[in-house]
């Protein structure tokens, strides 16, 4: 997010020069320095044995599956978005979660963290956000995800972790 306005009185922000960040948004009136804050958003690999869970959300790619992902609320911590958007999404239950690194998606302003994590129990039992949910295998889940760049190189760490 990027502050035009001071959130605290209303009035324009001016550009101050910071150290070593450069040019930040500053309130005058108010002394302080409003510092661009990506949204945190997790995105998870889910294992289960040699497969993969895989969604079809044509909203994001058209032609593509993607990995369980979602925005993280105020007052929880990472791990238990990933329990959460997993769930919410497709009706299991994971466990095991291991944090794989970060990714940015400049267009979205999205600080996007990885995970993997192993299936422990449950159904699917997709929600309406969801067009579709399945189970992949592993081995193939590159293929299917022609058009996913972030989650691709997620299952590239997973097939990595998996190796170990």
């Amino acid at each position: 997010m990027k502050f035009k306005y001071c959130p605290n009185c209303g009035r324009e922000l001016i550009t101050r020069y910071s150290f070593d960040e450069g040019g930040v948004p500053y309130c005058p009136h108010d002394d302080i320095m409003f510092f661009d804050t990506p949204r945190p958003c997790i995105i998870v690999a889910v294992i289960n044995c040699d497969k993969i869970l895989l969604l079809k959300q044509s909203y994001i790619y058209k032609d593509s599956k993607v990995l369980v992902s979602g925005y993280v609320t105020n007052g929880e911590c990472v791990e238990e978005t990933v329990a959460r958007e997993v769930k919410e999404e497709t009706g299991i239950t994971v466990g095991n979660i291991k944090y794989l690194g970060s990714e940015f998606l400049a267009s979205k302003e999205i600080i996007m963290l990885t995970f993997m994590a192993e299936y422990i129990e449950g159904d699917i039992n997709k929600s309406s956000e969801v067009e579709g949910v399945e189970w992949g295998l592993l081995d193939s889940a590159l293929e299917e995800m022609k058009e996913d760049e972030i989650g691709k190189r997620i299952v590239k760490k997973v097939l990595e972790e998996l190796k170990k």
